[in-house]
């Protein structure tokens, strides 16, 4: 249970962690953009401080992004309660993540993202499956032992 609940807590922080970042983006990028001097960086601040300027109810958009991790987030309190019979919210983190990776890259060439920054975006499903992979290796084990227990 110890190594679940490790597992559960880092998909859970990092959704918590994802979805706060996605709320001061303006601030952000305007902190990045003076520590590290990367075109894009600039790009996108900029562009971002021009359109906050002038449309500010665009940021919602990604105020609502924040609330959907923060959402799914609470969603892995099922699995870190009773992780077998929650398996399937694992299962479903899993698939998310790896069908993070073509939404990056599709989306990403539509939107013009950079390819390398394309990358960045898709480590992020790869790091998110890594520890949701290990959770459902114990929670699979945790459901032998139970069975066998029977």
């Amino acid at each position: 249970m110890r190594r679940i609940r490790v597992n559960l807590l880092i998909v859970i922080a990092g959704l918590v962690l994802g979805g706060a970042t996605a709320i001061p983006l303006e601030l952000e990028l305007r902190v990045l953009s003076q520590n590290i001097d990367h075109p894009w960086i600039i790009k996108v601040r900029d562009a971002l401080i021009e359109t906050y300027a002038k449309y500010p109810f665009i940021g919602y958009g990604t105020d609502w992004l924040a609330f959907g991790h923060f959402v799914i987030a609470i969603a892995f309190i099922g699995p870190w309660r009773e992780p077998v019979k929650n398996k399937w919210v694992v299962e479903f983190g899993m698939i998310a993540c790896v069908l993070l990776v073509p939404y990056a890259l599709i989306m990403g060439q539509v939107r013009d993202i950079p390819f390398g920054w394309r990358f960045i975006d898709c480590s992020f499903g790869v790091f998110g499956l890594l520890p949701l992979w290990f959770c459902r290796r114990e929670i699979n084990a945790l459901e032998h032992d139970l069975s066998t227990a029977a």
